[in-house]
């Protein structure tokens, strides 16, 4: 049975209480990856290039909202998936096989970061311990119905997340004139390492397009009871704001690195870097409190993802055996399907056969692969239903200037496609 349309908020209060998928969504994008990229941008940069964090998560915000915009308001009353199966049958198989693999090795990964930080906070324990742990954990909040005790339970890591990182931006002390100067500004500071910032600024943005991830937020809104146009306008409140403070996140950390680290002989290649470098300057309750933050911020991705990338492969699965489409109705409640119980244990305990190990070079190969064909089918396949009046209607297509954006981001797509398989071919060789 599917949820019930929720109710649609009128003064600011009740916009407030709205809030919930936004937030379920970015923090499900925000892991370690993301906040070592911060620290080490910060590092090599200082403060210079803080617009292109901001630039590529506002470029993420209108790239998703008019993938949201299509899950309201095209006139088929379909979901995105079926939109991009209307537009040709290969996306169903393809989006499946992508989250069995992606949803393996990035679990993989996610818990043993997880499980050498809660090492590292306690003390005690062994990594394939704290990884069952964790797995387990997330396993009971998400193998049934979840949604709901989700968003509660992420509305609450989002104080977290902000008292643990802006809390030790704001411990360390950060010039607030140089960080509106970072962000406004658009410098483009020398060059630092192998790339010069106009590659790193391309690199950020060029991410944005084929995520994986980004097919997760349309399953939310489903769960929250956002259906149809009239929710549009709740939905970009709820998503503008997420995306706000998770650009607030990202640039305290990447102070931190502008503070800690640039300028300096030091450098940052991961977590435990950054803990010991606030360690030095804030003793051992400055390193407590930033790895909280990033414990929270990994076990967010593990629960969101999990959660979300199992609705997408549900339902992909769903339209790969009736390729034809079927009424809404018939499709229910993804998460009270047998295979999405397969697919949430398949993503969160299937990663636990690694046992500890850290080693995952030939995974990585793999993922890369995948990866080269998902940027640009995805891009593409995005553009084309959110552009064409057959998909989306004449209503609600794009404009000029948001097919101008999504032509852009299907070239540094298929450029991004294009190094990803120039890397991989060298590994090879």
């Amino acid at each position: 049975m599917e949820s019930k349309p929720a109710l649609i908020p009128k003064t600011f209060w009740e916009y407030m209480k709205s809030m919930g998928p936004g937030f379920v969504a970015v923090l499900s994008w925000l892991g370690a990856g993301d906040i070592v990229a911060a620290g080490v941008a910060g590092g090599n940069y200082g403060y210079a290039l803080m617009w292109a964090m901001a630039l590529a998560l506002l470029v993420r915000y209108m790239f998703v909202s008019l993938i949201a915009r299509y899950q309201l308001c095209n006139p088929h009353g379909e979901g995105v998936l079926d939109g991009l199966v209307r537009l040709h049958r290969f996306y169903a198989p393809f989006l499946f096989c992508s989250v069995v693999v992606w949803g393996h090795l990035s679990t993989a990964y996610m818990l043993a970061g997880i499980a050498e930080i809660s090492m590292s906070i306690t003390g005690i324990g062994g990594k394939f311990a704290w990884e069952v742990a964790w797995a387990l954990v997330t396993l009971a909040l998400i193998f049934r119905p979840a949604y709901e005790r989700a968003e509660t339970l992420f509305k609450v890591l989002v104080a977290v997340l902000a008292a643990s990182l802006l809390g030790c931006a704001v411990w360390v002390g950060f010039d607030p004139i140089r960080v509106a100067k970072g962000v406004f500004t658009f410098q483009l500071p020398p060059q630092h390492g192998p790339f010069g910032a106009v590659l790193v600024v391309v690199g950020m943005v060029g991410a944005v397009g084929g995520s994986l991830v980004n097919l997760i937020y349309p399953y939310f809104l489903e769960q929250k009871g956002w259906r149809g146009p009239a929710y549009r306008k709740v939905q970009n409140f709820d998503f503008l704001l997420a995306v706000v403070v998770m650009i607030i996140f990202n640039l305290a950390v990447w102070t931190l690195g502008a503070e800690l680290v640039h300028g300096t002989s030091k450098t940052v290649g991961s977590v435990d870097d950054l803990a010991i470098l606030l360690y030095g300057v804030l003793g051992e309750s400055g390193r407590i409190l930033f790895l909280v933050g990033v414990l929270a911020a990994i076990f967010t991705s593990i629960a969101g993802a999990g959660l979300g990338l199992s609705y997408l492969a549900t339902h992909a699965w769903q339209r790969w055996r009736r390729p034809s489409g079927a009424p809404r109705s018939a499709q229910d409640d993804y998460k009270r399907q047998p295979i999405y119980r397969g697919l949430v244990l398949w993503i969160l305990l299937s990663p636990l056969i690694w046992m500890g190990r850290a080693e995952f070079v030939s995974l990585t190969l793999i993922a890369n692969s995948f990866t080269v064909v998902l940027i640009p089918a995805l891009a593409g396949g995005l553009w084309i239903i959110t552009a064409r009046t057959k998909f989306i209607g004449e209503e609600h297509r794009n404009r000029w200037w948001e097919n101008a954006m999504m032509s852009g981001m299907l070239c540094l797509a298929v450029y991004g496609a294009y190094e990803a398989g120039r890397s991989i071919l060298s590994q090879l060789s």
